[in-house]
């Protein structure tokens, strides 16, 4: 092996070693909300559950830091009448940038920008006809990040709250009246691919959460995951919205 190899693969270490790092994961319970009018006029309520799965990375010479959510969602929902049942599942990732500011020795904030990819779909459980639906977007979303430090009988914690709010992005959506066979099958394109905008689509999603520092390295971390997904397009109107009580454990590596 060469010096300038061995020289690298030292900088190499050093720089991994010091890369502050905390991983979040988190399981969460709560109501959720679901109009799909390709599918049907109803509105569907019930309930559902989310993982979610957070890393946040930062080297302690820069104000820079990067976080990656992974977020998979689950809900059975009934009508109003409780005649009719429609499932939802989802997955997204959230990979952000974000430029710190230490307020004081308790506070700090992050402001950046978050691309957000999402895929799912919407099951209506007795439709024969267009019994599904395909979700799948992305979408560039401004964001920022509070976070404040206090103690309280004599423990450690953290208070942890972070906004996306939509701005652009491209969907993909079937157009009124259309089906997937004619989509698929035969290839008639007909405005399937949408860019999408705040008004269009105005998705937006908040988490809070409060850390209890238990150990030097594990946490115990809860809160609350709203998620608001909703869009107007092909003369279509759909929205996901979930609320989600969560708890989990983090950890600094």
């Amino acid at each position: 092996m060469t010096k300038n190899k061995i020289v690298l693969m030292l900088l190499l270490a050093v720089a991994l070693a010091t890369r502050a790092q905390t991983v979040t994961q988190m399981l969460g319970i709560g109501p959720s909300r679901i109009l799909d009018t390709y599918l049907t006029q109803e509105h569907f309520s019930g309930a559902g559950f989310t993982y979610l799965y957070i890393k946040e990375q930062q080297k302690p010479e820069t104000p820079w830091s990067t976080i990656i959510e992974h977020e998979f969602d689950f809900s059975t929902t009934e009508d109003r009448s409780g005649n009719a049942s429609m499932l939802e599942g989802n997955y997204n990732i959230y990979w952000g940038r974000f430029h710190q500011w230490l307020i004081s020795n308790k506070l700090r904030l992050q402001a950046g920008g978050v691309a957000n990819a999402d895929l799912g779909f919407v099951y209506n459980m007795i439709s024969s006809n267009n019994p599904a639906q395909a979700r799948a977007s992305v979408n560039i979303m401004p964001s920022g990040i509070a976070n404040y430090a206090f103690h309280l009988w004599q423990q450690q914690f953290n208070l942890r709250y972070e906004l996306a709010l939509p701005l652009v992005g491209v969907m993909f959506s079937p157009n009124y009246g259309q089906s997937y066979y004619e989509i698929f099958s035969r290839g008639n394109y007909d405005h399937n691919i949408i860019p999408t905008t705040f008004i269009s689509a105005p998705t937006f999603r908040q988490l809070l959460t409060i850390e209890w520092h238990t150990g030097k390295k594990w946490n115990l971390r809860m809160g609350y995951l709203g998620n608001y997904q909703q869009a107007q397009v092909n003369n279509l109107k759909q929205h996901i919205y979930t609320h989600r009580v969560m708890l989990g454990i983090s950890r600094s590596l």
